[in-house]
């Protein structure tokens, strides 16, 4: 199988992953807040960083939409090498 071939494929499996996480993710972090008894969600919102404080009850939650984040970071990183790789090939 040629190697144009072989990223096509892995560049619509990276898609089809991106895909599945796009409904239901957060960018920022989720920690313990040292001054108080909970938990807060910081992110950057114009340049500031901004804090909400997440319930107990909504921790997992804000959790595993950040964590969601960053497989797709992690996603659309390897995607931009496949399609890097995919155009180098079609150049030559």
């Amino acid at each position: 199988m040629q190697r144009l071939e072989l990223l096509k494929r892995q560049q619509q499996r990276i898609r089809e992953d991106i895909a599945a996480n796009l409904s239901f993710f957060l960018i920022g972090t989720v920690a313990k807040s040292p001054s108080m008894t909970g938990y807060g969600l910081t992110t950057k919102v114009k340049g500031k960083t901004v804090s909400l404080y997440v319930r107990k009850d909504n921790v997992k939650k804000a959790q595993e939409m950040t964590k969601r984040y960053n497989k797709m970071w992690v996603l659309l990183q390897k995607l931009s090498k496949v399609n890097w790789e995919i155009l180098k090939l079609e150049n030559e």
